[in-house]
């Protein structure tokens, strides 16, 4: 079967039916092809409004839609989109909605396809550069399929949810990320980091079939914050305190003895990694440098076996846990170091929702490396201008989300 070239790129294109190449301008200097195209006499075309047959009525001003590019040229569809008089809706003509190409979009599907699987492995601003458009152009893009894919999701199974949050610059607008620990992804994100976040999540929980009646467990740091929301907007669920907040919150107490001490001691100087690591994981002078020190009759060698021992605590049997956890605050508070004793009356204070990890036995260590991936998504890409993008990209890198991306190229 033969066919012409005008025929070819309408295939190629995948307009549908009703519509025709009618010709092909290159401009090799500006290195652009524009494809004309237009409606085929006596076609009919689905009403907006109740999807049935319905002829044309008349043609609105030209538009331009940018294509995926033919080799290195930009490619551009040049077109005027028709609008239907349904006899059946008996209303105002309508635009009809071409299947090449979303409504009120200035990019073909194909072309939106391409940009978000960019969008996936670089910064929105690499892509613009890539592509030659600016980013303000491109950030629209994501957010609809993002959004749109949201909106699929489905949370009526979400029962152990850890949460923490982050900054779209330092010191600048936060956001709170709630992620399902049992799927391990992010199920959503709200602005701000207090106890109204929690109501937001309630809410955004809700809208996607979940019930807050079904969340067991919460997985949170010590913020009075979280608490107080999850205590007023989930009070059927557990509290579990994140233990890696629990360790890191010792090791800061660990590291302030040094310091105060290394002022009297200089040995300590330059020594934080050998106390707050945990041995295995010390190269060979931080190792060095613990053996000489660990002995000594030093606040720091005495805080850091409280760290030691705190740390076993998670080795234990629930049987023996809470025994072992009164122990160990016996043995802290009576240190007579200050910020031990301090971390001491804090864990004293939150000791039920510590020893709910051996019930629940989650924690928020994939939330914690799923912010690692955000926080190295924000370098690349210098911060976002906006609290609206950091989010849309939160859900793109930790979502787990469906774009559909494949079936627009289809």
């Amino acid at each position: 079967m033969k066919i012409t070239e005008n025929e070819l790129l309408q295939m190629a294109l995948n307009l549908g039916s009703g519509w025709k190449v009618d010709y092909v301008e290159f401009n090799p200097d500006e290195k652009k092809l524009n494809i004309f195209i237009s409606t085929v006499k006596g076609s009919t075309f689905e009403c907006p409004t109740c999807g049935n047959q319905a002829p044309i009525y008349d043609h609105g001003r030209e538009r331009i839609w940018r294509h995926l590019n033919f080799f290195q040229f930009e490619t551009y569809i040049h077109g005027r989109l028709p609008r239907t008089y349904c006899s059946q809706c008996n209303g105002s003509p309508k635009t009809i909605r071409p299947n090449w190409t979303r409504e009120r979009s200035g990019f073909s599907v194909y072309f939106e396809a391409f940009v978000i699987l960019l969008m996936k492995a670089m910064p929105v601003k690499k892509v613009a550069n890539l592509i030659n458009e600016h980013d303000t152009t491109l950030w629209p893009i994501l957010h609809h399929y993002v959004e749109e894919a949201r909106e699929r999701e489905d949370f009526s199974s979400v029962q152990h949810v850890g949460f923490d949050e982050t900054s779209r610059r330092k010191g600048h607008e936060y956001v709170s990320i709630f992620m399902d620990l049992e799927k391990r992804k992010v199920i959503s994100v709200t602005e701000g980091k207090d106890q109204h976040t929690l109501k937001g999540f309630k809410q955004d929980l809700m809208v996607h079939g979940g019930h807050p009646d079904n969340i067991k467990e919460f997985s949170i740091d010590m913020s009075p914050a979280f608490i107080k929301g999850v205590e007023e907007q989930f009070p059927n669920a557990s509290l579990t305190f994140d233990k890696f907040h629990v360790m890191k919150m010792i090791n800061e107490a660990l590291d302030e003895t040094r310091r105060k001490e290394q002022r009297s001691n200089p040995e300590l100087k330059n020594s934080r990694y050998s106390w707050v690591k945990n041995e295995s994981n010390l190269n060979p002078k931080q190792k060095e440098t613990l053996l000489k020190l660990k002995d000594q009759d030093l606040k720091t060698a005495k805080a850091y076996q409280l760290r030691v021992a705190f740390q076993r605590f998670w080795e234990k049997d629930i049987s023996e846990a809470e025994a072992y956890l009164d122990e160990w605050l016996s043995w802290a508070r009576r240190s007579q170091i200050p910020d031990m004793v301090k971390v001491a009356k804090s864990i004293h204070k939150h000791r039920d929702g510590i020893l709910q990890w051996f019930k629940s036995r989650i924690n928020n260590g994939i939330l914690e490396a799923t912010n690692g991936l955000i926080q190295t998504a924000k370098r690349q890409a210098r911060g976002y201008r906006s609290t609206k993008n950091l989010i849309t990209m939160i859900y793109l890198i930790a979502g787990g989300l469906d774009l559909k991306v494949t079936e627009l190229s289809q």
